[in-house]
């Protein structure tokens, strides 16, 4: 699966990170406890007509479908840190990490790069900047 980076999953990266404990969380909670348990209804034909049974068990798919999920989610965490690594200039790739993985407000970016009194300076000039260069949209 080819991975692009957008700005729609730039803006999105944030939430993906934080979405990937909780998925972990869930699967564990799924393989040991009731958690994982399912239940579905099938008809029994023993005595010529339809009567209506449940069955209770492990529910694989939604197992399955989680998980599947939650590799999707990595893989893109993946990609976006290494085409974040992979930014050549210093100052860029600082904001980028700064903004993206470490969480920091642009206020906070802005006084770190030696810009206390114009917090747009790093969103404007360095990151949207970059962006249009590298034609992300």
């Amino acid at each position: 699966m080819e991975i692009k980076v957008t700005r729609d999953l730039l803006d999105h990266y944030r939430k993906l990170k934080q979405e990937i404990p909780v998925l972990e969380l869930e699967l564990q909670m799924m393989k040991n406890t009731e958690a994982g348990l399912g239940n579905d209804t099938i008809f029994d034909y023993k005595t010529g007509y339809p009567r209506p049974q449940s069955i209770v068990g492990f529910d694989q798919q939604k197992y399955d479908r989680r998980r599947k999920t939650l590799e999707c989610k990595k893989e893109k965490v993946r990609v976006i840190d290494q085409w974040i690594d992979d930014i050549k200039d210093g100052q860029t790739r600082c904001v980028f990490r700064m903004f993206y993985r470490q969480g920091m407000t642009w206020k906070i970016i802005a006084k770190q790069i030696g810009m206390p009194h114009n917090e747009d300076y790093p969103r404007v000039c360095i990151r949207d900047a970059y962006l249009k260069k590298m034609k992300i949209t």
